[in-house]
């Protein structure tokens, strides 16, 4: 029984998981936003799809906040930067911005910080963490919708993810609460609407109802 029910779990995990992803097509953009938090491997990601020259410019954008202050002390942003600088992206390449604290100022500060760098942004890679890609689209469709948003993540599956990061099952909590962000962050004019299936909204709230509530607002 306790295997049907981990089983149960894990499945309805995959299932939100796959609707936060966009799975967009990578093509040339104007410019890049790599999405700061707690995993460096979005600067990796950036720094490969920068080499596939699919942008000139990568923006790394994040201050700090509980979950990284402290393997990021000098914020994601700049951490993001020096990372990618190791694996062979020029620093011409990158700008900083060291202060945003949520999604919707990551790509509103990011824009100033293209505009003031003389960059003509037509289209915009989002570089993010797989289950931020959905929240990260229908943000920047909201901030700033003049630009055309094309979503990359490192094409891992759920469980491919959760050895990496070794996040466990507070990984499904993230889910979860990112999942409960595309619900409520609409009806506060921070995202736009996102048409949610009837399965993966019912998979979502037998993950809440299963205890996964700790990155709910």
């Amino acid at each position: 029984m306790r295997k049907m029910l981990l089983d149960r779990v894990w499945a309805d995990a995959e299932l939100v998981w796959e609707f936060h992803r966009l799975r967009h097509h990578p093509k040339p953009c104007s410019a890049a936003v790599g999405l700061g938090c707690h995993d460096l491997g979005v600067a990796a990601y950036a720094a490969e799809l920068y080499h596939q020259g699919l942008f000139p410019v990568v923006v790394f954008t994040g201050g700090n906040s509980r979950e990284t202050a402290r393997d990021f002390p000098r914020g994601e942003g700049v951490h993001y930067r020096e990372r990618a600088l190791e694996l062979g992206v020029p620093g011409d390449a990158i700008l900083v911005e060291p202060h945003a604290a949520n999604t919707g100022e990551n790509i509103v500060l990011s824009r100033a910080v293209l505009a003031a760098a003389g960059v003509e942004v037509t289209s915009l890679m989002l570089v993010s963490m797989p289950y931020m890609e959905r929240r990260a689209f229908a943000t920047t469709r909201k901030v700033w919708p003049e630009v055309e948003p094309v979503c990359a993540s490192a094409p891992v599956s759920l469980t491919e993810y959760a050895l990496r990061t070794r996040h466990g099952t507070e990984l499904i909590d993230m889910i979860v609460g990112d999942f409960q962000r595309l619900l409520e962050y609409p009806r506060k004019g921070f995202a736009i609407p996102q048409k949610i299936p009837p399965i993966v909204y019912s998979a979502y709230r037998r993950l809440v109802e299963a205890g996964f509530r700790s990155r709910m607002l």
